[in-house]
């Protein structure tokens, strides 16, 4: 029967040097979180005005984007200062 894979991390399997492409990757996201939250806000407002016949609605969907984005880029600045340590 064959041996199951350790979940278990090895400090020696570790690299100690970070790849510059990964680090490039989880910023590079923030530039695009802030800006598909907001919009995907925005269109749903937009639908959501469309459909209930109202004029407003586009702007609170365009706040409530805006809050998630940050919120978002709030929680990968945490989860990657907590990886750093």
């Amino acid at each position: 029967m064959p041996e199951k894979p350790s979940l278990r991390s090895d400090a020696s399997a570790r690299p100690t040097k970070k790849d510059p492409l990964v680090s490039l990757a989880r910023y590079s996201e923030v530039g695009f979180i802030i800006p598909a939250a907001v919009l995907l806000g925005f269109f749903l407002g937009k639908l959501a005005d469309y459909y209930l016949h109202t004029k407003w609605l586009y702007l609170v969907g365009l706040l409530f984007g805006a809050v998630v984005g940050f919120w978002q880029m709030i929680r990968m600045a945490v989860g990657a200062f907590k990886k750093d340590e």
